[in-house]
């Protein structure tokens, strides 16, 4: 990107920002933001926990006031995706606001999932994860709301789709504005390299049409591909060349690729006959890959028998595509073509680390802070240039190594943090010391009656969805690099002592009881911390005698959301003081 336009992007971004934070704490009026901010949830104890977090934004003033907040949960059973998770979001608002909702601009943010590569978000969603900006400090939540803060007032009614754990920033000339007026879907795209478009939906565009000079154009689209190879892109004519002095990339060709898009509301009730035709659903289906895939003049019934990107195969997933393709096709697609623009995805621990610590474009572009909303007791304390420090308390004498992230926790004197490690929601004992490439995160759960805590703990780079068919082979799982078998024998555990939690026909790190419950969230830290450093040191520790072992997924199935947003308050409150003072 070169110097002018990024330029532009900062100074746009900024202006966003701005606009937004003018809003965050004021009773606004019809018509100057959303009607309705919907946010998904994957069942309905993820629902309440949302909720619960919202109505204390909105308590705090955190967020813009006057505004219908709504989370919905997915039906109870099967997974449905972000499709699925659309059309019963659009149901229930029919519901809610009958012949009204056709007046309504609507935001839909999709936040259901347990964010399995990304655990710090799976306890309280991963549309609640902090940003080191603003003052209160941003959740993605804010931060969505924030770059969107123009469109409410540059569409006609209808909804706006979007996910909650990527960042889309944008600039258009001053003459120029994003406008969704159109019928049908309308998306956004972004150039980006032909490699991430084999991870993303790519737009095939009228040639004749294209504009690579401008930094906003709006056409029509032939055809949308859901995470094709670099082969189709070039087969379909999706794949374009590079002028000089291209905005966003310096690559000599790209591929639009998608991130967000508008539904009108003529269309939208479209979408409300699709759920009718298809009944309760029972599969997975994509909001983007099986309804943009409908779309287009080139649009063609062939995708739906490709179930290559299809996570689970339910057997009548064709069938659904089929019935969605025919009920969609003829539906026009157009696509807001933003030149100078960048997607970022933030919803792997990798991605994570990068983005906050390492990116120095992105820090640039939104102004991320390596230290936010946060105390060191003394000067003693050091967190690098290179880390990022957010809503958490330091004692006397911390240190933060370089590529590293702590989160809503409190350090005692003394603590160390190794280099490209996250803590998140810990109480971390004086004087010990994380090491490289770790990430620990404790909760608060209910158990047998109590409350209690547990820190999980895994390897940034560690695989919590790869299963084995049963206990037998466990030892083809990797834990921080060593196959589990051997770390239970640090722990003095045989294989039959590990337990898996649900179903024992799928045994993966996410589902293995490691973790003990302590009294209390100082010693829960301090245990699990022993466990990792036996293992690494290649040493042995003993777990105290009838210590119960828990699973990240049974952490998460009992937690109590109340006494850890309890924990919050606390920290907030503590430096809010300290800020005062």
């Amino acid at each position: 990107m070169n110097q002018e336009s990024s330029r532009k992007l900062r100074a746009a971004t900024a202006e966003k920002l701005k606009k937004f934070n003018s809003l965050r704490d004021r009773e606004l009026l019809p018509g100057e933001f959303w009607d309705v901010v919907a946010v998904t949830a994957v069942d309905e104890q993820q629902r309440e926990s949302y909720q619960l977090q919202i109505t204390e934004k909105v308590d705090k003033k955190e967020i813009p006031l006057g505004i219908d907040y709504k989370v919905f949960a997915d039906p109870a059973g099967s997974k449905i995706g972000n499709g699925g998770s659309t059309l019963y979001a659009l149901q229930r608002l029919q519901d809610i606001y009958g012949k009204a909702f056709g007046t309504l601009r609507v935001i839909i943010i999709h936040a259901g999932g347990w964010s399995q590569r990304l655990p710090s978000a799976s306890a309280l969603g991963k549309i609640f994860t902090a940003l080191p900006l603003g003052d209160p400090l941003y959740q993605m939540l804010e931060l969505k709301l924030a770059m969107y803060v123009e469109f409410p007032s540059q569409m006609r009614p209808g909804v706006l789709v979007t996910c909650a754990d990527d960042i889309e920033l944008y600039s258009t000339a001053e003459n120029e504005s994003i406008r969704f007026d159109k019928p049908g879907f309308t998306a956004l795209a972004h150039p980006s390299p032909l490699l991430i478009g084999t991870t993303h939906g790519v737009f095939v565009l009228d040639s004749f049409e294209m504009s690579t000079n401008s930094e906003m154009a709006i056409l029509p689209c032939l055809q949308f591909l859901h995470k094709p190879s670099i082969s189709k892109m070039r087969d379909s004519g999706a794949v374009c060349k590079s002028p000089s002095g291209c905005f966003s990339l310096s690559d000599a060709e790209f591929v639009y690729t998608d991130s967000t898009y508008y539904v009108d509301f003529e269309t939208v009730k479209s979408l409300l006959n699709v759920l009718k035709q298809l009944g309760p659903l029972n599969c997975e289906i994509d909001a983007y890959g099986d309804f943009l895939q409908a779309l287009g003049s080139a649009a063609t019934i062939d995708y739906t028998n490709n179930t290559l990107n299809v996570t689970k195969e339910e057997r009548n997933l064709v069938e659904i595509r089929q019935k969605i393709f025919h009920l969609l096709k003829g539906t026009p697609l157009n696509v807001v073509v933003l030149n100078n623009s960048k997607f970022y995805h933030l919803g792997t621990t990798s991605e994570y680390l990068f983005h906050l610590t390492e990116d120095q474009v992105l820090r640039n572009e939104l102004g991320l802070l390596s230290f936010a909303f946060s105390v060191q007791k003394n000067e003693n304390s050091e967190s690098s240039l290179g880390c990022c420090v957010m809503y958490s308390i330091f004692d006397a004498g911390c240190t933060v190594e370089p590529g590293s992230v702590v989160e809503y926790s409190r350090l005692g004197a003394g603590v160390s943090v190794g280099r490209g490690s996250i803590i998140s929601g810990c109480w971390v004992g004086p004087d010990l010391s994380v090491p490289d490439a770790v990430f620990m995160h404790s909760l608060c759960v209910n158990h047998k009656q109590q409350t209690c805590f547990v820190t999980v703990m895994f390897g940034i780079n560690d695989n919590l969805k790869r299963a084995v068919e049963s206990p037998v082979s466990m030892n083809e799982l990797s834990f921080f690099g060593f196959s589990l078998t051997d770390c239970l024998t640090r722990w003095g555990l045989k294989n039959e002592d590990l337990r898996f939690s649900s179903s024992a026909s799928s045994c993966c790190l996410w589902k293995a009881c490691l973790f003990p419950v302590c009294a209390e969230p100082q010693s829960s830290f301090l245990m699990s911390l022993q466990m990792l450093w036996a293992i690494l040191n290649k040493s042995t520790f003993t777990l105290p005698k009838d210590t119960p072992l828990i699973s990240m997924e049974e952490s998460l199935q009992c937690k109590n959301l109340e006494e850890m947003l309890k924990f919050r308050k606390g920290l907030y409150n503590e430096i809010k003081q300290k800020h005062l003072n």
